[in-house]
């Protein structure tokens, strides 16, 4: 690549006249260099220099250029050229040097004798003479374009002259390729090594690179600079091809991968290295590039290692082309069919190394034409992972390389069906006649049923979500002639898909009930017994029915995955995958323990889930979660969320996943409860509100945020992110007060912005709704909530049964509330005793549960009852704090009422009391009240 256009240059300072050096971008420093040699020449002195670089670099235009600056300095230039075709012939070098230096005078010793009869050591002297007597003249310019190509015989004399013309105005300039192995019996260095300066001809710069490539600058002449590494021949070589909109990093020319491959023909085994570097790409490793270019291992090491000392590989554990442009035009230089088994066999050789589904599908994209039946597998992988990473026609492209192979009428349907969503992302037209495209090749029932509802599991949400339902929808009425067991499988799917995208109620499918009677098929059942939970649970009902349905669905699940041991879960258990069934299950069987051990069961399979966001493992890993968190073990339910929810992080799956959002959700819940409010808000501030638009994503971050803004002082703004949750579940007609208990939270909140009202009306809907559903959390946290709103009696009993209603549950946390209200309630109400004890085991389950915000609440009202059991100190009759403070009220002459509002109790309270209070004064009522007291301080 070394063959730049050599300017016309002086080889003889005494005759040629002065003319102006020719300009080389980017090289004045090094031209700087070699000048500032001249004057200690000029003064007498030796000097030597030697230019080295990669091939194409300008070697040897610097060195004719340095040639014209030097004539036009006085010097008498004389350039030789090493030659591979003539490194073979002793003395070439020699002889040009000679026949540049003796001139046209013809009194002088013939120059062949240089390497004639004449002894070794005579041939040597001679050929120093004629530098001596040149120097003598004139001032003497010495260049030798690729020294490592010269002869031996000519390296001896260059060796030979340089040891004698130490006080000789003689300069010698050499260039070199970088890393080139030496032909001769003398070393470079060796033959050098009193050379004073070194200089090392690197790529040029991007403004040097622009005026090459004739361009101002900016991005372009940047990409350019890259792509050839600045390498001045391969920037001319560009320069044509860069036509408007065309990516330098893709460009080539087969003249400079002709060129390439010619050079390595003289190191054994490098073309075929070349060529293997080349197909790879960033793919190249030392295994595969010895078994792509078949060659063996220790040959191959010994091609690598000449390769990255000539720079043309990089030297890395990834022995790559060291420039884009260069990989580009090898591979230009290869014949198609060439080029395209040799990416086939380089997939294969990937695919069996367990490389990643997208470095494979890159070498089979390029194969074209091959038939590689077990490409296409690979290729909708790698499309998946691409739709998912915002890649969609690089996705699309991948698919349609799979639709060249040989497909049945199912794999291309399902092939079919996974373009159309990778070019719905940048063509919904052309997505939309895919579909139709797979609907017309459907064969098989069952085969068109399963990939249809495999579209679906796979699809997140939102717009994509419609397209899958637009397609298993067309699906489905292709397949209605199959009979009801052929497609309510696939409706079934269906119904969880749109139900989980739109923001309206769903179509009930109780319509269907009379239909679903006489299916037989087990999948159809599982689909009967799933819609028919769904039905109870938006329903708000009965909580029993729910909970037996889905247990129908989950052991008709099981019974599949029995009789397919090798997959766990089997297609049954996909149903369980669909986000939106998914968090109504895990929602109602929270509280059932059995039946979430059946549930993760269920969802613990081998393969991947269909949905590229979702890792492996994670649905049992979240459903666990939140059961945990349901029992009220906080700490482990956190780290079963923050664990998964760096898988999620790892895939981009938090904020745009259903499942992924779901997590995040339920953490910020977690750590409210936990007191971790920074983590929480920080979290939360990485959610899309706007684009988390899903029934059950962005109204579990409501409920959230809701809960955070309100345990954190933003009560306001809590309250309304609250009541926005209820709106949006009513909208969609889900009467279920388990989803989210956003009632009781807003109630509380309500309270505490002073609308009694409002409570009062939240706490009656959560009790009426809950009692209906009949299932002991929301009942009993809808207690709790009615216990705040009312007063005296009623709310003590109200608590008191929420408190029994939660002890046959397993939320604990729930419990510990209710407990802490109680004792509140009681302390207030003068029954310390009865506070106490209840405020100890609020305070030790609270503890337990790791609600550190409760356990404090629980705490300190505990310390509040138990100084209020302690009789004040400015009284001999024993009289409580509450009951001195009572009684000197009522003896300064306000009524029982007036004290009950003065200090938030009721009347009852009062009255219990000042008859405690009597009672220890020894006195019979009110009106001896007064001098009781007064005798009582009077005696203190």
């Amino acid at each position: 690549m070394d063959t730049e256009v050599n300017p016309e240059h002086p080889v003889s300072g005494a005759s040629v006249p002065k003319r102006p050096a020719p300009r080389l971008p980017g090289r004045e420093p090094e031209l700087n260099r070699l000048t500032s040699l001249f004057p200690g020449v000029l003064g007498g002195t030796a000097a030597s220099a030697i230019l080295v670089g990669e091939f194409g670099m300008g070697k040897s235009a610097t060195l004719h250029t340095a040639a014209a600056l030097a004539a036009d300095a006085g010097f008498t230039v004389a350039i030789a050229t090493g030659s591979r075709l003539e490194s073979h012939l002793s003395g070439g070098v020699a002889r040009q040097l000679a026949d540049a230096l003796a001139g046209p005078d013809a009194a002088r010793p013939p120059v062949a004798d240089l390497c004639g009869p004449a002894g070794e050591g005579e041939a040597l002297d001679l050929f120093f003479r004629i530098v001596r007597e040149a120097a003598g003249q004139r001032p003497l310019f010495i260049g030798i374009d690729n020294v490592h190509l010269a002869d031996a015989w000519s390296m001896r004399c260059l060796a030979y002259m340089r040891n004698r013309v130490a006080d000789l105005p003689v300069l010698i300039v050499l260039t070199a390729l970088t890393g080139h192995p030496p032909h001769s019996e003398v070393a470079l260095l060796e033959m050098a090594g009193c050379t004073k300066v070194s200089i090392t001809l690197n790529g040029l710069g991007d403004a040097a690179a622009a005026e090459i490539l004739g361009l101002a600058g900016g991005e372009l002449a940047a990409a350019c600079r890259e792509a050839t590494g600045g390498n001045p021949y391969l920037l001319h070589a560009l320069r044509p091809r860069l036509l408007p909109g065309a990516d330098p990093h893709e460009l080539g020319s087969s003249l400079i991968g002709q060129v390439l491959t010619t050079r390595m023909q003289e190191f054994p085994h490098a073309p075929a290295i070349l060529h293997a570097a080349a197909i790879l790409g960033e793919d190249a490793g030392f295994d595969l590039l010895a078994r792509l270019a078949g060659v063996d291992e220790f040959d191959a090491l010994q091609a690598i290692d000449t390769m990255v000392r000539l720079r043309v590989l990089n030297n890395s554990s990834q022995p790559t082309l060291t420039y884009a442009f260069v990989r580009n035009s090898v591979l230009k230089d290869m014949p198609q069919t060439t080029r395209a088994v040799n990416h086939s066999r380089a997939a294969k050789l990937l695919s069996e190394a367990g490389a990643p589904a997208e470095r494979v599908a890159a070498h089979l994209l390029e194969a074209t034409s091959i038939r590689i039946p077990w490409a296409v597998d690979v290729l909708r992988l790698s499309a998946r992972d691409a739709v998912f990473s915002g890649r969609a026609e690089l996705a699309a492209a991948h698919l349609r390389r799979a639709l060249e192979e040989r497909l049945t009428s199912g794999r291309r349907m399902a092939v079919l069906l996974q373009l159309a969503h990778a070019e719905f992302q940048f063509d919904p037209p052309g997505a939309a006649k895919r579909v139709r495209e797979a609907v017309d090749t459907v064969g098989n029932r069952e085969t068109a049923a399963h990939i249809a509802s495999a579209m679906l599991l796979s699809l997140c949400g939102g717009q994509d979500a419609r397209l899958g339902i637009s397609a298993a929808g067309q699906i489905a009425a292709r397949l209605d002639a199959g009979g009801p067991d052929a497609v309510w499988p696939l409706l079934c799917m269906t119904y969880l898909a749109e139900a989980g995208s739109r923001l309206g109620p769903p179509p009930e499918f109780r319509d269907f009930e009379e239909q679903w009677a006489p299916l037989t098929d087990p999948a159809a059942q599982r689909s009967r017994s799933a819609l028919l939970a769904l039905d109870a649970v938006r329903s708000g009902e009965s909580a029993q029915e729910a909970v037996g349905h889905f247990a129908d669905a989950l052991s008709q699940a099981k019974d599949s995955a029995d009789r397919n041991p090798r997959r766990p879960g089997g297609d049954e258990g996909e149903l369980f995958e669909q986000h939106y069934f998914f968090t109504l299950a895990t929602a109602v069987l929270a509280d059932e323990p059995a039946h979430v051990d059946r549930l993760c069961r269920v969802l613990d399979v081998e393969r991947e889930p269909w949905d590229v966001h979702v890792p492996h493992g994670a649905l049992p890993t979240l459903a666990r979660g939140i059961a945990l968190q349901a029992s009220g073990d906080l700490q482990r339910a956190s780290v079963h969320f923050e664990s998964l929810l760096r898988r999620f992080d790892e895939r981009g799956g938090t904020t745009t996943c259903p499942v992924g959002v779901l997590c995040a959700a339920k953490l910020v819940e977690c750590w409210v409860d936990l007191g971790r409010f920074e983590a929480a808000t920080s979290l939360l501030d990485r959610m899309d509100f706007v684009a988390s638009q899903g029934l059950f994503t962005h109204t579990y971050l409501l409920y959230a945020r809701g809960r955070l803004r309100v345990a954190t002082g933003y009560t306001r703004f809590g309250f309304e992110d609250l009541l926005s949750c209820g709106r949006r579940l009513a909208h969609h007609g889900m009467r279920f007060p388990g989803f989210v208990p956003w009632r009781a939270h807003a109630a509380r909140a309500a309270l505490a912005l002073g609308q009694a009202d409002d409570a009062a009306r939240l706490a009656e809907e959560d009790i009426n709704a809950s009692a209906r559903w009949g299932a002991a959390r929301p009942h009993g946290t809808a207690l709790t909530t009615l216990g705040l709103v009312r007063e005296d009696d009623e709310a003590e009993r109200a608590l008191s049964k929420a408190i029994t209603t939660l002890r046959s549950s397993p939320a604990r946390l729930q419990l510990a509330t209710a407990l802490t209200e109680l004792g509140t309630l009681q302390a207030r109400h003068g029954q310390s005793e009865k506070a106490i004890e209840t405020l100890r085991q609020a305070v030790e389950l609270s503890e337990h549960c790791g609600a550190r915000p409760l356990a404090r609440r629980a705490a300190e009202e505990l310390r509040s009852a138990r100084r209020a059991l302690t009789p004040a100190k400015d009284n001999e009759h024993g009289l409580t704090r509450q009951e001195n403070r009572i009684a000197v009220m009522a003896a300064q002459g306000l009524t029982n009422r007036e004290i009950a509002t003065a200090l938030h109790l009721t009347r009852r309270t009062v009255e219990l009391h000042l008859s405690g209070a009597y009672r220890k004064l020894g006195i019979p009522g009110r009106a001896e009240l007064g001098g009781a007291l007064a005798k009582s301080q009077r005696g203190n």
